[in-house]
């Protein structure tokens, strides 16, 4: 018995679908007694009993290899003079598909049984073409289903990192992992990514996690070929055997490549896949493959380059210097190069949008071009770039120097006029430790910035000795503390009193509202910090409405205590709110709305922001006396032309330098200063203030020079206003006495005497 009947008598699962057609049978031919399916390879597939014995399986395996079987059929007997019809079902292209076993009662004529297989078949047509039908869509759908299932296990290999042995050297490069995941799914021996526009140039072998010189070669030879097929070709490219004349010469390897194709329908480059000449063929699967990989690499690419200049962009650069550097922490000097295109502006007016691009565009080239080995480049925004060198600093100076050279060589006449190109470069050390490599970067912004100021066109190192470079720098770092601050109301107002002396025509007391921060860890700001950041990085005006808010949010509890009494709050505003158009029609309407006596409010603004900008500040300064608030010069006689403008800027009161203020004791000059401003004010019916009154002498001597008002650490220090709020009560119940005529006077009369 052969291999095949011993199979043969194996209980075989009924299948349910298959019933109804025993049925069908039984009512076209009532003396069957059974039906089985047979494949075209004489392997049992069903069975209406769930076993068929050796012979029918004997039979129809003799049937089979007698010959390519003919017509619709025939018929045989089986020990006993069984009849057994034997039915071939053929698909659409007349291929045996199927063979179908009816197996009936003899009727004792053997004749008879002889010439009814084509009465029976006649009968049965009908119900085996039903079943043929439902073959032939069986068939169909187990092909799509095996098609469906092998692409899904392409897509999960493909999805999936398919970098567990990736070194770590290779940063989590995503495009490195493509590579891979074509050496280990497709089953490359070598692949190779080429995208010229990025300087994109990666290789990666079988048998090697560097690329070997043979490799190198090898794509040397085939790329510009593969590049030019890319352009014609932009679905994958089967080559299983090159031509004697090719272009690419005799080359010992299959190649598979795909064009990388942009979303735009741009050809970018290629994805090249390569096996030694004795390997596998390249199948249709393995293009499909490789069509979804160049596909994933082009999404890679997008996401991570900037379209314009071929440098990464800047998250995907951040995301890079995150990965590289810190890992060669001790092993490898970094430093970082900030880059700015000066007058991108100009060139975009002059010339045109298209123009600019175009030098950026050359720009991005230009870097590409000149990074050494290991470097990372970014596009970080319009005209910014950022670099990252594997060198030390006086290395990176010398290649900062060479790129503000080359571009230089990209003037050129345009239209008659002469386009300008030129760089302000800055160049800091970058540490490698992954929580200071931003502020790295600040410092080579800064430097950049300084570039900018000292006249563009150059190059500049940070240097932390550098005054200004360190100044910029910690505004930098302060800037995203005071925005962090002002979102979680970490800013607050303190007040500092500002008492008038013997000879004051008012002998009530004020105060000048300053502004306080503290960090996240509770710790105070100096107001010097985080206010230079502020004025550097125009935040000024947005603070200033901030303390206007603030302010008038504070005294309106207050209102009926306030109204009766001549008190005033001092509230400082900055040269840039004078500069904003909206800002006095601000201040108008939160006083007008709030309900308070505009006389409870003095506004400050420097000499110097004043004299800026007089006209602005004239009709800023009328706007805020016509409401009846007061108007101050702050730090007055600083200023070269200060005279010349006091009578066209309609001020109430002359805040005197406090660096005069310091001085009146020991600098004759700064004596004679203070009592000049005294009298001048005067004459002008202007109310006069001495800050950085430090000490009771320096009291008494002002008081004597004629000054109205004090205010320094000797008559009081800053103090939370909501503390100086809670005593407003006590304070307007006080009668005022006059504080040099007697307390200072006294203090001072003391310490001479002891």
């Amino acid at each position: 018995m052969t291999d095949r009947s011993h199979q043969a008598q194996e209980t075989v699962e009924p299948s349910a679908s298959f019933e109804p057609y025993l049925q069908l049978v039984r009512s076209v031919l009532p003396r069957a007694t059974s039906v089985a399916l047979y494949d075209a390879a004489g392997r049992l597939q069903w069975t209406t009993d769930g076993t068929a014995g050796p012979d029918l399986h004997d039979l129809v395996e003799n049937a089979l290899q007698a010959g390519s079987p003919e017509g619709p059929g025939q018929m045989r007997l089986l020990e006993g003079g069984l009849p057994v019809y034997l039915c071939w079902l053929r698909d659409d292209r007349e291929q045996l598909m199927a063979v179908v076993v009816v197996v009936s009662r003899a009727s004792g004529d053997p004749d008879s049984e002889a010439r009814g297989f084509s009465i029976a078949h006649a009968l049965l047509r009908p119900v085996l073409e039903c079943l043929r039908r439902e073959l032939l869509s069986r068939t169909a759908i187990e092909g799509l289903s095996r098609a469906v299932k092998s692409r899904d296990r392409d897509l999960e290999l493909l999805l999936g990192n398919g970098t567990a042995d990736q070194p770590a050297s290779d940063g989590g490069d995503e495009l490195k992992g493509i590579l891979l995941q074509a050496i280990e799914q497709v089953g490359a021996s070598t692949a190779a990514l080429i995208v010229p526009d990025k300087s994109i140039a990666l290789l990666r072998s079988k048998n090697s996690k560097n690329k070997s010189r043979t490799d190198t070669q090898l794509v040397a030879r085939a790329h510009r070929q593969l590049l030019s097929l890319a352009q014609i070709r932009h679905g994958p490219v089967i080559i299983n055997k090159l031509a004697p004349d090719s272009a690419m010469g005799i080359l010992p390897y299959k190649i598979l490549s795909c064009a990388l194709r942009s979303t735009v329908g741009k050809t970018i480059g290629v994805l090249a896949l390569f096996r030694e000449d004795f390997g596998e063929l390249f199948t249709e699967r393995d293009a499909r493959l490789t069509g979804i990989l160049a596909r994933k690499a082009v999404g890679i690419i997008e996401i991570s380059y900037d379209a314009l200049c071929g440098l990464y962009n800047r998250p995907a650069f951040e995301r890079r210097l995150w990965l590289v550097v810190p890992a060669t922490r001790g092993l490898r000097h970094w430093t970082a190069l900030y880059i700015d295109l000066d007058r991108l502006h100009v060139i975009n007016d002059s010339f045109g949008m298209h123009v600019g691009d175009s030098v950026l565009g050359k720009l991005g080239e230009l870097i590409r071009l000149r990074l050494p080995p290991g470097a990372l480049a970014a596009r970080i925004s319009g005209d910014r770039f950022a670099v990252a060198l594997p060198t030390q600093l006086d290395t990176a100076a010398q290649f900062a120097e060479a790129l503000r050279e080359g571009a230089e060589q990209l003037r050129s006449s345009h239209d008659g006029s002469r386009l300008d190109v030129s760089l302000s470069l800055g160049v800091a050390p970058l540490d490698t430790d992954a929580g200071e490599l931003m502020h790295s970067l600040a410092a080579a912004e800064t430097a950049c910035k300084a570039a900018k100021d000292r006249g563009r066109n150059r190059v500049e190192v940070y240097e932390p000795g550098d005054a200004s470079l360190v100044r910029r720098f910690t505004d930098i770092k302060v800037l995203g503390q005071l925005r962090t601050a002002i979102d979680e109301g970490r800013l607050w107002l303190a007040a500092q009193l500002i008492l008038p002396f013997a000879g004051a025509e008012s002998q009530r007391p004020h105060f000048e509202l300053l502004l306080r921060m503290v960090d996240a860890d509770g710790n105070s700001v100096g107001p010097d910090r985080f206010l230079s950041a502020a004025n550097r990085y125009q935040l000024m005006p947005e603070i200033d409405r901030w303390v206007m808010n603030k302010a008038i949010e504070m005294l309106k509890p207050h209102a009926q205590l306030l109204a009766p009494h001549s008190m005033s709050f001092a509230i400082n505003f900055s040269g840039q709110s004078l500069k904003d158009e909206e800002f006095v029609d601000f201040v108008i309407e939160r006083i007008g709305s709030s309900g308070l006596d505009p006389a409870l409010f003095c506004f400050e603004l420097t000499e110097s922001a004043a004299i800026a900008n007089v006209a602005r500040a004239e009709t800023l300064m009328r706007k805020l006396r016509q409401l009846g608030c007061g108007v101050a010069l702050d730090d007055f006689g600083t200023g070269l032309s200060s005279l010349a403008y006091l009578r066209q800027l309609p001020v109430t009161m002359l805040k005197i330098d406090g660096s005069f203020v310091r001085d009146v004791l020991k600098d004759p000059r700064a004596e004679s200063m203070v009592g000049a401003i005294a009298q001048l004010a005067r004459s002008l019916s202007l109310t006069t203030v001495a800050e950085y009154v430090e000490t009771a002498e320096i009291a008494t001597r002002v008081a004597a020079l004629g000054v109205d008002y004090g205010q320094g650490y000797a008559i009081g220090k800053p103090r939370p206003l909501i503390d100086v709020l809670a005593e407003l009560p006590l304070l307007c119940a006080a009668e005022p006495v006059p504080r040099v005529a007697g307390e200072l006077a006294l203090e001072a009369a003391e310490k001479i005497v002891h």
